[in-house]
């Protein structure tokens, strides 16, 4: 993970919203079709219509979330779920208490 790759992606503030609903995406986001909301994350379609920009923009916002190391995807059928990297999201604090 880079840390400036993940400031980058923080310091929007549509894409820390999308990783806020992300933390408990039972709150914010419909049941899946397909899959557990908590497995296997939110589907792009409803991350979409909840954010309201235009779907590349919402696509653009989700690949760079997820080059930060701050979201996965996991595709089942045609579709793209995300959802957060908790893991690297400890580091990163671990990280930030450590040394800043």
């Amino acid at each position: 993970m880079e840390l400036l790759e993940v400031f980058k992606a923080l310091s929007n503030e549509t894409r820390m919203q999308i990783l806020q609903w992300l933390k408990h995406p039972d709150r914010h986001f419909p049941k899946p079709l397909h899959g557990d909301i908590h497995e296997d994350g939110v589907c792009v379609s409803d991350i979409h219509k909840k954010v309201g920009l235009s779907q590349s923009t919402v696509s653009l916002y989700l690949s760079m979330l997820q080059k930060a190391g701050l979201i996965k995807a996991k595709r089942i059928g045609q579709f793209t779920y995300y959802k957060r990297d908790e893991e690297n999201i400890k580091k990163m604090m671990e990280w930030l208490s450590r040394e800043l």
